[in-house]
């Protein structure tokens, strides 16, 4: 099955039959457009931008976003202008279109004043329309998935705007999965050898504490039967390679110090269903006081609500356990994009909306009181990346 078919059978889950024909002619014209264009990897150009669509059907974003996905790149690098894309599509896919072109130009290389300007209009574009940044975000993980074919020296640079702009946006309108996949292929691509060497011994620890971790879900599983409590699922899951990575380095830790490596996820029907898991696991379990965050009682600044308890296991092994709705954990895996993705009023995907809205009016107003692009950055840099340093 080819990628267009592929996108196909995705939109024909949630499409009407009109949107799907405009899709289509969308297809068409920006494959006519891109004529016998290739990628580094030796693929016809085309299948870019139908797989940026393909990852936003999997989001169930709207046939206008879907439609300037397949279009993103036809201004930038086709003779399409402007005026075509209206006439053909209509002012709103025009403005998205647009507003993605306008993105398409960051680059660490150009000089301060460039670079902060450039990073501006990102923030900017995304306050005009969230879809623009949906979509860039869409491309930029595309990109990283195939990143392979390209020369080092641009490998090197496209990771580094990965980590440095694109995965902390991620992280700011709530898009936790985004945010886990870019930062891992960006990690893969500036540090593959250091990428290595950690995912080997993950993989190895992980080996080694199986049976650990398969004793520690059967007496939950025990304890949560017992109590009665209905609509809890449980999964296990692993922390991300560059978030261990990340904390090793700031915190001058080895693999072995690093508690939060493997744990549990425990979804719940209810607010005060979590707190009464989180009762029965500290009853089975030395939990580790000052590791207990209460991020349901204080969401993150990204709509993010959670318990966080890490506890002390069989054998001392420590184990993370986050506990939360299921709600919350929609919006905890698709931030601002879980507004398309369940189509629902509920107030936990209202709130994260709201909050990436107030948000962004905040670097509007913060835009029009500084002087320049530079000094927007430096306002701008302590809210979106508050645990580094940039240097602009």
């Amino acid at each position: 099955m080819n990628i267009f078919a592929s996108l196909k059978t995705e939109l024909q889950q949630y499409m009407t039959g009109n949107e799907l024909a405009s899709i289509e002619k969308a297809y068409e014209f920006s494959k006519k457009a891109h004529g016998d264009q290739i990628r580094y990897s030796g693929e016809p150009y085309i299948t870019h931008p139908v797989a940026v669509a393909l990852i936003l059907a999997e989001m169930r974003m709207d046939v206008e976003t879907i439609t300037a996905a397949i279009l993103h790149d036809v201004i930038e690098d086709t003779s399409v202008n402007t005026t075509n894309i209206i006439n053909q599509f209509g002012q709103e896919v025009s403005n998205l279109v647009d507003g993605v072109t306008k993105l398409t130009q960051i680059n660490f290389e150009n000089h301060a004043q460039a670079q902060a300007e450039n990073f501006r209009k990102m923030i900017m574009a995304m306050a005009s329309d969230i879809r623009i940044i949906l979509v860039k975000l869409a491309d930029r993980l595309h990109n990283m998935r195939t990143i392979h074919g390209l020369p080092a020296k641009k490998r090197r640079r496209i990771a580094l705007e990965t980590l440095e702009i694109f995965a902390p946006i991620a992280n700011r309108l709530g898009m936790h999965a985004f945010r886990v996949e870019l930062e891992d292929l960006g990690f893969r691509a500036l540090y593959p050898l250091r990428y290595k060497i950690l995912k080997t011994a993950v993989e190895k620890a992980g080996g080694n504490r199986h049976e650990i971790m398969a004793l520690i879900e059967t007496q939950i599983r025990e304890a949560i039967t017992k109590a009665q409590l209905s609509s809890v699922n449980l999964s296990s899951r692993g922390k991300h390679l560059y978030s261990i990575y990340k904390k090793m380095h700031e915190k001058h830790l080895s693999f072995s110090e690093i508690m939060d490596v493997y744990g549990f996820r425990i979804t719940v029907g209810k607010v005060d269903t979590c707190y009464r898991v989180l009762g029965l696991l500290h009853g089975l379990f030395k939990p580790i006081s000052q590791r207990f965050k209460d991020y349901i009682a204080i969401p993150k600044a990204n709509g993010y609500q959670s318990l966080h308890t890490i506890l002390f296991g069989p054998y001392g092994v420590p184990i993370e356990a986050q506990i939360r709705t299921e709600e919350m954990h929609k919006v905890a895996e698709n931030g601002i994009a879980a507004h398309w993705l369940y189509k629902t009023e509920k107030k936990a995907l209202h709130d994260v909306q709201s909050r990436a809205n107030a948000w962004l009016q905040g670097m509007v107003e913060m835009d029009q009181s500084a002087r320049n692009s530079l000094e927007f950055i430096e306002h701008v840099k302590s809210d979106l990346f508050p645990d580094e340093v940039y240097v602009f």
